[in-house]
């Protein structure tokens, strides 16, 4: 993608925040976003085929960056010389999602969470997955997979409708206390 293009699809990606501010997603037509990005609609259709499409670019773009190996540095924090834990990968999502504050409430709150839950969804598979195996519990891992991602999700939930509040930290050793994270692991054998 050339610069000119780059450009545009960052100003497509401005205006639909600045649309979810306002409106639900279900609400938001193509037409309202070339305005607001001031692009004709044959312009966003050159990047998009549909809005489920730059949602679908949106939440790539969010997910992608919070769920990288490596923690990069940030303006709210700064994880990259620390030790990528559990936790501080959680702590670092949560300040994202709060930094990304008027996308986040958007994206949570089309389809009653159900478009933000399937992209946030998947991406958490990916990073619980390797933690899964040091839960020492006598359940199926898919099951404790599935239980890790919904929670986490309902926690961010829970602390959007709280408006940000508590701080991501207290946010993250909540749902690592709950999950048994601090106490219960795997012993060696």
């Amino acid at each position: 993608m050339d610069r000119r293009q780059q450009k545009t699809q960052q100003a497509i990606f401005k205006a639909f925040d600045r649309l979810l501010e306002k409106k639900r997603f279900e609400d938001i037509s193509i037409k309202d976003i070339a305005e607001e990005a001031n692009i004709g609609r044959s312009t966003f259709y050159a990047h998009f085929e549909t809005k489920a499409d730059l949602m679908d670019a949106v939440c790539s773009e969010i997910f992608t960056h919070v769920l990288s190996i490596t923690i990069p540095t940030e303006q709210s924090h700064d994880f990259s010389t620390s030790e990528t834990s559990l936790k501080n990968r959680l702590i670092h999502i949560l300040h994202h999602l709060k930094d990304n504050g008027s996308t986040t409430k958007g994206v949570f709150a089309s389809g009653d969470g159900q478009l933000f839950l399937h992209y946030f969804g998947e991406y958490l598979k990916e990073m619980f997955n390797p933690y899964v195996s040091t839960i020492y519990i006598q359940v199926p891992d898919d099951y404790v997979l599935n239980h890790m991602v919904t929670g986490f999700a309902a926690t961010v939930n829970w602390w959007l409708q709280g408006g940000f509040s508590p701080t991501p930290e207290m946010v993250a050793d909540y749902f690592m206390q709950v999950n048994g994270f601090v106490t219960i692991t795997k012993i060696s054998q």
